[in-house]
């Protein structure tokens, strides 16, 4: 099967995906749960290319795969366990409000076919790298890949462990978690989702996709323009008046040294 008809089969699978768990959506009344299955999405992704490409080398096609197995189930694990017994997330109950009884079918094309179209988009280099190889063995960049995805799953998966131990005490209520990781970034578990895709691409380049470079570019623009940095900082800039003197003193995005306070 070549590259392009397991890229449409893999789109056809992801749409049933998408289309299933928005019928569970309705049922619960909680589009939310898109984000739960976001991860997990990825991974059914590369075990299908995993068992479509039988050209590809066999070591990379187990690394791509293992390593998106791990941050995938890693990432709808703890979204699953944050979210368990809360209602729906504010903005998807924001969008239900606003639209009113048409949101049952709006919500297909707003929520769950979008995201299943950026999902089959971005999953392209975990297909590129699972194609066959110029070479008969891993190279330097299946080893960078694999340091860069280890680098970037530190940054998100401690970034969430120390800010669910942080919103676990009581007496941290209000408070801006400045500690650990999160002295180093404002968003370490930002950072560390598009750090892993830079990683998984390396990957992917190591098999000669490196026209896929699209897909980390637009999980990283994804992440900081539209789903992640900017809409989070608005809404704590509104709720936590000290974290201007937070913003003042700790990057953004990649880890830096803090500020000293003037």
């Amino acid at each position: 099967m070549g590259f392009w008809l397991t890229f449409l089969v893999g789109g056809l699978v992801i749409l049933l995906y998408m289309v299933l768990l928005w019928a569970v959506s309705l049922a619960l009344k909680n589009s939310s749960i898109v984000d739960i299955f976001w991860g997990a999405g990825f991974v059914l992704a590369v075990w299908l290319y995993h068992g479509l490409t039988p050209e590809g080398l066999v070591a990379r096609k187990w690394l791509i795969s293992l390593i998106v197995t791990v941050w995938g189930l890693r990432l709808s694990g703890h979204i699953l366990w944050r979210n368990w017994g809360k209602p729906e997330d504010f903005r998807y109950a924001k969008w239900r409000r606003e639209t009113g009884h048409s949101w049952w079918w709006r919500s297909f094309f707003k929520v769950f076919l979008l995201q299943g179209a950026l999902m089959w988009i971005i999953s392209t280099p975990l297909l590129g790298a699972q194609t066959q190889a110029p070479r008969s063995h891993l190279i330097w960049l299946d080893f960078a890949g694999l340091v860069v995805w280890a680098v970037g799953f530190f940054f998100e998966a401690m970034g969430d462990l120390q800010l669910a131990r942080f919103k676990a005490d009581p007496a941290n209520k209000g408070q801006v978690l400045d500690r650990g990781v999160w002295r180093y970034t404002r968003h370490p578990n930002y950072f560390g989702d598009a750090t892993q895709w830079w990683g998984f691409y390396l990957i992917a380049l190591a098999a000669g996709a490196w026209w896929t470079i699209f897909a980390p570019l637009i999980m990283t623009g994804l992440l900081l323009k539209v789903s992640g940095v900017a809409l989070l900082e608005k809404t704590l800039k509104e709720t936590k008046p000290q974290y201007a003197d937070y913003i003042a003193r700790t990057s953004a995005f990649f880890p830096l040294p803090p500020k000293r306070r003037s």
